[in-house]
């Protein structure tokens, strides 16, 4: 697949099947975040791979609202970043998850993005917060999102050519 192919047909998916992903497919993802272009080549992400089911469960829960598909995803990956090294931690942490995303959709497989930063749980409560508490991260680690991996149990039609938005691009 072109990689023209791959970003016409890259769609959020919620809705996944019961089959769990291969240690290859994992490792095929989580390769491609680490080739993440980063500033001045911080590379300061941490990726956290979760698999179990109640794990899963509990980092759904992490923000009042949009983490629900998370459980019943075959994989999540939490992508959290040292906000102490560089002003555009986020930015960095961004393209990583994109690119998993991207190579995900390569593989076959669907995915999603759950932001965190910013998002809270009903109480108030900071949702990168919950999930370095959850996953032992010092105070200096902040999560951009979490990413749900899973087969789709829905199909998506590709990104319609039509109805790009030609008008934003400047000349």
């Amino acid at each position: 697949m072109d990689f023209k192919d791959i970003v016409q047909k890259r769609r959020s998916i919620r809705k996944f099947t019961d089959e769990k992903l291969t240690e290859e497919q994992l490792h095929t993802i989580l390769r491609a975040g680490l080739m993440a272009p980063t500033g001045h080549s911080q590379r300061g992400w941490k990726f956290i791979v979760v698999t179990d089911a109640a794990q899963l469960e509990q980092v759904s829960q992490c923000k009042s609202a949009g983490g629900e598909f998370l459980k019943g995803a075959a994989a999540a990956i939490v992508v959290a970043y040292d906000s102490s090294l560089t002003d555009v931690w986020i930015e960095d942490a961004s393209i990583a998850a994109v690119t998993m995303q991207y190579q995900a959709t390569e593989l076959g497989l669907g995915s999603c993005w759950s932001q965190i930063r910013l998002r809270t749980d009903a109480e108030g409560v900071l949702a990168s917060e919950t999930l370095c508490n959850q996953f032992g991260l010092a105070d200096n680690w902040q999560v951009e999102c979490v990413l749900g991996f899973g087969y789709p149990a829905i199909e998506r039609k590709l990104q319609d050519e039509a109805s790009l938005k030609w008008e934003s691009v400047v000349k």
